[in-house]
Order: C-alpha cells, then structure tokens, then sequence
C-alpha cells in the first residue's frame, strides 16, 4: 500500500474536526441546547411554576448533566490515554468513542416537546458528549506527530477554523432545510425537511441529532483513510502499564513548574469557556427570548468569526507563540461575561431602554461574535501550548492530563451555574461565576513558560 503523505496526514486530522464539531455548534449550543431548555421551561411552567423559576429549574437540569459529563471525561481521559500509549494505539479508541458519539446523537430525535423524557434525553446527549471529548483527547495527542514544533501553532488553528466552518456548514443545511419556525417553516420558507416532517411535533428541530450523526460518520472518512497510528513495536494494552505511566507523570508534575501551572490555568479558563459554549443558546432562549430559528442566526455568525479568528490566532501563534494569544482571548472574554451578567431586555448595566428595544439584541450578536472568535482562538493557542509540554515519550498520556485539567472540574462551571441561577432565581446571574474561573486561569499562566518545559 502506498504511503500516506504527510500532507494528506494533515488534512485527514483536519476532517476530524470538521466532522465532530456539529455536536458542539449544533447540538450543545445553538439548536438542541435551547431546544431542550425551551420545552423544559414549558414543561414547568404546565406543571404551575412561574416564567422565571421555570426558566431557571430547566437551566438546572441542563446544568447538571454537563457537569455529570464532564466529570466522567475529566477523570477517564488520563487513564484512557495512558492506556493508549502502553501500546502506541489510538485508532480503536477514536472508533469506540466514535460509536458512543453517534448513539448518543442519534437518539436524541425521540425527545418529546411536551418534556416527558427530559432526563432520559438529557442522559442520551450526555452519550454522545463523552464519546466526542474521549475521542478529542485521542485525536489531539495526534498533533505533535504532524509536523515541527514551530508549526504546530499553524496546524492547530487552521484545523480549528476547518472545523468551525464544518460545523456552520451544518447548521445552516439545519436552518434551512429543517429547523421549523413558529409559522412552521424552515428559514428560507420551506416545509421541514421538504415535507418529510411533522412541523407540529417538531420533528424539524429534533432530527438535529441524527443529523449531526450521520454528518460524523460521512466525514470521518477521510481521517479514517489517511490518519493512521505511527509503526512502532506491537505491545498489548496494560491497566498496570497505564497507572505507571500516569502515576509517574503526575509524580514528575512537582518537578515541572510551567507544566503544573499551564494545566491549572487551563482548568479554569477552558472550564469558562465551556460554561460559555453550554449557556450560551440557553441565556439567549431564556432571557432573550429568542426563537432557535433566530439562535441558529447567531450561531452562524459566531461561527464564522470562531473560523476567522482561529484562522489570524495560528498565524500569530506562529510569529509570537500561543501565551499571547491565551492572554488576550481570556480578556476579551471575561468583559463579554461582564456585559452578559449586566444585561436584559429591559436594562444595559441599570440604565432603563425604551419598550421594545432591539439593543439586547444587537448587543447579544456581538457577543456572539466574540465568543466564537475568542473561543476558537483559545483553543487553539491551547492545545499548541500544550504542545510545548507534551512528553514526546507518551504523547497520548499527556494529552489526557490535558484532557483532564479541562474536564477534571468540568462539572465546575455548570455546577456553580446551577448554583448561582437557583440561588438568585435568575437564569441571567447564574452566568456570573464564569468571571471568576477565567481570572484565576489569567493568575495562574504568571508561572507558565511561553516554550514550555522543553
């Protein structure tokens, strides 16, 4: 069989991200999410609660089960990857967390809109979450065997923007072609699913999550063909094998300052940013009111500036390394948490607006903006830094160290969300403790090195 060039290596790792994006564009942010905290909200409110208080128990639930999917990730992702590198094999573990992605996804098109399984859906997104993190940390220890260092910034960002573009790809087939309006059509004026679907029991909406199923198995096909484990001696895989490793490096973590720092910092930042990333279609649902048509607006606008700016942020990753980069996005992101907090649909920071403003609104889609910019620039300069730490001798362990500093207190930010909406009765609020993980993440990168330990 012919060899597969390095440049096809690159560009079927690129389709990867292309192919699991929809599960973070489409589903946990900007069509299932707000879905899901839509007919929650009506399901209490059926049930005699209040607008506000049924706003915030259905922010709960959705807060609950990310952090209880996090946790998960957070604590397998090290011992997964360990695993994986006491035999050099990452393939068969991206194709188990594959197979969890799609059944997870899947099986989200039975959720009822009167919200009689909420639970059940919430578990079955919970799924196929973990399937898409596990399968992140496996497909990320694969970055340090593409290229040089020095180009890792590059390669990093440019799959970002890849996969960002994949994922606005997506949802606007979903916007068009299938997501129904409260008149019943889609976007562009189109029966859902040309016909095929029933507008009134929102089958437009829920065929998302097979949808992003079968857009996975469609386009994991080229990293499949051209992404394969580098040869090395056989070995069989070792539980024992795995704990050495990972205890070594957790042992060897006092010995490395700029290591322990960087992964610190990024448990809280990356912690904030997910927190962002599941809030954000929800903050938009329950305190602006907004219909999923009009969130799917917003999400390809956020889209397109994640694309671009994780695009700009590899190439000045490249000139000036990712710290900067890191530095500068935290900012940004924490003032867009700030006019968050301090925003409704009838006040901007107390000052009263007109009846009827469409200022929130405005105001909202620039957040927007800069979320998926800086977002996308974040996690791009982060997994290059992260380069910079990797031990070239357990690639894949050190990846799930870096899979577990971001998921580890994953339940964190949608834990203190749940918190702070339930104790202040307000979905709004419950986004404010967002601020304070991204500044302990700015604090800690003070002790972290800009070419890492190396």
């Amino acid at each position: 069989m012919a060899e597969i060039s390095t440049r096809k290596r690159i560009w079927g790792w690129f389709w990867f991200d292309w192919a699991s994006q929809p599960y973070h564009t489409l589903l946990l942010t900007f069509i299932f999410g707000p879905f899901f905290a839509a007919i929650a909200t009506e399901h209490f409110m059926a049930q005699g609660l209040v607008e506000q208080a049924a706003d915030a128990k259905a922010q709960s639930i959705w807060s609950w089960g990310l952090a209880a999917a996090g946790l998960i990730v957070g604590f397998g992702a090290p011992i997964m990857g360990a695993l994986a590198d006491t035999a050099g094999r990452v393939r068969p573990w991206v194709a188990v967390f594959s197979l969890l992605y799609v059944i997870g996804a899947g099986s989200l098109w039975w959720t009822q809109p009167d919200g009689s399984n909420l639970w059940v859906m919430m578990l079955m997104f919970a799924v196929g979450f973990i399937g898409a993190e596990f399968a992140l940390v496996f497909t990320n220890s694969q970055l340090p065997s593409l290229a040089d260092q020095d180009q890792v910034g590059e390669i990093s960002g440019s799959g970002f923007a890849f996969g960002y573009i994949g994922g606005l790809v997506a949802l606007a087939i979903m916007l068009t072609l299938f997501v129904e309006q409260p008149n019943g059509k889609t976007l562009i004026g189109l029966a859902p699913g040309l016909g095929l679907l029933d507008a009134e029991a929102r089958e437009g909406t829920r065929i998302v999550g097979p949808f992003v199923a079968v857009w996975f198995m469609l386009f994991m096909i080229p990293y499949a063909l051209w992404v394969k484990d580098l040869p090395g001696p056989a070995a069989k895989y070792s539980f024992s094998g795995a704990f050495a490793i990972l205890g070594r490096t957790i042992r060897g973590l006092k010995n490395k300052r700029s290591l322990a720092a960087y992964l610190g910092s990024s448990m809280f930042y990356r912690d904030a940013l997910n927190g962002l990333y599941g809030f954000g279609g929800v903050y938009a649902s329950l305190v602006l009111n907004w219909s999923i048509v009009l969130i799917g607006v917003f999400g390809i606008i956020s889209g397109l500036a994640a694309a671009g700016f994780s695009w700009l942020g590899g190439r000045v990753d490249r000139k000036r390394g990712p710290k900067p980069v890191i530095i500068g996005s935290i900012l940004v992101l924490m003032a867009v948490c700030f006019l968050i907090v301090n925003m409704t649909r009838e006040a901007i920071f107390g000052i009263a607006l007109p009846e009827g403003s469409n200022i929130p609104d405005i105001l909202f889609f620039g957040c927007g903006m800069l979320i998926g910019g800086m977002g996308g620039t974040l996690q791009s300069a982060s997994r290059s830094m992260m380069v910079r730490h990797v031990d070239p001798e357990a690639p894949t362990e050190s990846f799930g160290l870096y899979g577990l500093s971001g998921r580890a207190t994953a339940f964190m930010a949608p834990a203190l969300i749940a918190w702070f909406t339930t104790m202040t009765g307000s979905a709004r609020l419950g986004v404010s403790p967002l601020i304070g993980l991204f500044a302990l993440g700015l604090l800690l990168l003070i002790w972290v090195k800009p070419e890492g330990e190396q």
